[in-house]
């Protein structure tokens, strides 16, 4: 390892230390401005040009709009349809009264974990925020209630979301480490489920019942107004559950579909061509959105320039959250082209370690490192590759699984998924790193537990 890649470690540690230090010390700069003054400063101490700083920045920032921010933008849009035909307020309704307060965390665990099945962590969160929102709004003006309303339910939906993305095929990250190591998706996507089930419980139902009472978060009132009931809820003419119902699930239901396909079908099939069309999460939330728009409004006999007057202020709430979740993106991109990975690989080669834990150690540190769970699972499958062509006792099914558990863990500052659950939620970066950056550890280390027991066991398949 040479002392270059000691000073890329040290560049990117001290990155985040001072992206930290500039929105919570007196300065309070706007987390997007701090964002991109850390993107600047990492690319100087990095040795980049001018310009190729400037362009990472932009690359980064569009990739992720383009790939996080339409989804957003186009979830609040559903939100908000949704909300004013009282369908989520009737969901809430129905949760609240056939679940026990102190179950309603792992009925939201069971609802995050069906959406999470076809869902990347960002849309499916996108999905659930209008469930959140309602079912917490309603559960924090119960008496018997102490902490925050938002945390016991955000979390267990964050942990199943979280469990369902690193670890079941056919999301990209365990498809992707498939791929690089030769393995099948069977075995895989049945260690995943097995293994998410107790990961998610730990993140989720038990870590959110104990860290609910020690917070007060609770997000911006536009934000839970956007979400939340209106009074189309006890409306006689309001559209039936069902409908809704159906209305929000459809983006799923086509994501779940392209997953179907994408193991059934041959890769040259026509069907699994516009399958994956369809299920793209842009594709797919459009639709939803569309559908909605029809079967909920416009053929109930609505006006159609108050809907899109709603649709237009659906976009006001969610705007600064998007372009905060671009800046993260850009402060990725800066890391990635710092080959920050790359000195995170020479490190690992010291290591004398098992195949299993090796693979979750790169992952992990690849991840946290640059903050991209893609890198972290590219990067740590294409260096085991090789070890897993040469040795035929690995099993190499609970090896992808071990790459991807080890992209979850320490979810942070560079990463996304942070940025939009902190300003979701409204929180503050400790509240943040207490709920989504704990909780993807929690889920991360589980899984990396259940990996070693189940390679304890007979080989499956």
């Amino acid at each position: 390892m040479s002392s270059f890649d000691i000073e890329l470690l040290v560049t990117a540690l001290v990155s985040v230390l001072a992206l930290v230090a500039l929105i919570v010390s007196r300065l309070r700069l706007h987390p997007l401005l701090a964002l991109l003054v850390v993107c600047v400063g990492v690319g100087f101490a990095t040795g980049m040009a001018p310009e190729a700083i400037v362009k990472n920045i932009i690359d980064g920032a569009g990739k992720t709009l383009g790939a996080v921010g339409l989804v957003i933008a186009l979830g609040a849009m559903l939100g908000k349809i949704l909300a004013d035909a009282g369908t989520t307020e009737r969901v809430a309704n129905a949760i609240l009264r056939h679940t026990p307060q102190r179950l309603i965390p792992w009925a939201m665990t069971l609802v995050a974990f069906i959406i999470g099945i076809p869902m990347f962590f960002e849309v499916g969160l996108v999905v659930m925020l209008p469930l959140i929102f309602s079912v917490a709004r309603k559960l924090e003006g119960q008496a018997t209630f102490k902490g925050s309303a938002y945390v016991y339910v955000g979390v267990p939906v964050i942990s199943a979301l979280a469990a369902m993305h690193g670890m079941v095929p056919p999301h990209p990250g365990p498809l992707t480490a498939i791929a690089s190591l030769k393995t099948t998706v069977g075995p895989t996507m049945l260690y995943g489920f097995i293994a998410a089930i107790p990961a998610m419980i730990l993140g989720g139902p038990l870590y959110g019942n104990f860290i609910a009472p020690r917070m007060t978060t609770r997000p911006d009132q536009s934000l839970v107004d956007h979400f939340t009931a209106s009074k189309a809820a006890d409306d006689q003419n309001a559209p039936g559950a069902g409908l809704g119902i159906l209305a929000a699930l459809l983006p799923a239901l086509l994501m779940l579909v392209h997953a179907l396909a994408e193991v059934l079908l041959p890769k040259g099939s026509t069907v699994l061509h516009v399958a994956a069309f369809l299920g793209n999460p842009v594709i797919a939330m459009l639709l939803g959105v569309l559908f909605a728009s029809v079967a909920l409004v416009l053929v109930r006999g609505g006006d159609a320039e108050k809907l899109r007057d709603a649709l237009a202020g659906s976009l006001k709430p969610i705007t600064g959250i998007v372009m905060i979740i671009a800046g993260g993106g850009a402060f990725q991109q800066i890391l990635t082209s710092a080959k920050v990975g790359d000195a995170i690989v020479h490190l690992t080669q010291q290591f004398a370690l098992p195949p299993l834990v090796l693979g979750w150690l790169i992952a992990m540190l690849l991840s946290v490192s640059t903050g991209s769970a893609t890198v972290g699972i590219v990067g740590a499958a294409g260096l085991l590759a090789p070890l897993a062509g040469a040795d035929p006792n690995l099993n190499l099914s609970l090896l992808a699984l071990s790459v991807g558990c080890g992209s979850l863990f320490f979810n942070y500052a560079n990463h996304a998924g942070f940025w939009m659950v902190k300003e979701s939620f409204g929180m503050t970066m400790g509240e943040a790193t207490r709920t989504i950056t704990v909780v993807q550890s929690i889920v991360s280390f589980a899984g990396l537990l259940m990996v070693l027991l189940f390679d304890a066991l007979p080989r499956l398949g």
